[in-house]
């Protein structure tokens, strides 16, 4: 399987009246068509990684490279193009904008990258919504969504320009029992069925366990990496 995300030795560190290790000499892989969720306690530093493997933030020291793009040395800009061609976010709280309809607001990355036309736009976040089950809610608000539906929207919004890596931070947190499974369902899909790779921070350790791998952070070190079969 082709390696999409490669961390060699990751460490942040806080500098201040109090330095805080968030992150500690953090080596991993995940490969496409891969499902790896991230466990561990509260403060752990398992979002700290996340954000990362996903560009958000810069270690202090260690590499890291994105389908083999070592982007160590980028600078703000490239960093944001990475994040904008090759992934996709999605978060305990989905972060639509209230303002724009739900179709517009999976538009919206698709306008940032700026390959498609308008109606090219239109039509591939309808297509996505459609994947998602709720092309029904295109026009729609985000306030007269549910909670499990606006979720799915996020999903869509996360896949507008087809990356290859989606990170998910404590995706299913925030939804009662039905919506979490079809959340979790739909990334299992994503990596098994599309062939992405596909990372998730959970405290739902049933969730977690359905991961192909599971990796357990403690006090920001990697305490253990093991394969779910």
């Amino acid at each position: 399987m082709t390696v999409l995300v490669k961390a060699d030795h990751l460490t942040k560190i806080l500098e201040g009246d109090v330095t805080v290790t968030l992150v500690e000499d953090a080596s991993l892989q995940v490969s496409a068509g891969e499902f790896v969720s991230i466990t561990g306690p509260s403060g752990s530093g398992k979002s700290s990684l996340l954000y990362l493997l996903g560009l958000l933030d810069r270690p202090t020291s260690g590499l890291l490279s994105i389908e083999g793009i070592d982007v160590s040395s980028l600078d703000e800009e490239g960093l944001a193009k990475i994040r904008l061609e090759k992934m996709g976010f999605v978060f305990q709280f989905h972060f639509l904008l209230p303002e724009f309809t739900v179709l517009e607001n999976v538009m919206m990355p698709i306008k940032r990258l700026g390959r498609l036309s308008e109606q090219a736009t239109r039509a591939q976040a309808f297509s996505l919504l459609s994947d998602m089950g709720i092309a029904d809610q295109a026009d729609k608000l985000p306030k007269k969504l549910s909670g499990g539906q606006c979720q799915r929207v996020a999903i869509a919004r996360a896949l507008a320009n087809d990356p290859a890596i989606i990170l998910a931070d404590e995706p299913t947190g925030n939804l009662d029992s039905a919506s979490s499974k079809t959340v979790q369902s739909i990334l299992h899909d994503l990596a098994h069925s599309h062939g992405r790779a596909v990372i998730a921070v959970t405290h739902d350790m049933d969730f977690a366990a359905t991961a192909d791998r599971q990796i357990r952070i403690i006090d920001g070190r990697i305490s253990s990496d093991r394969s779910s079969t």
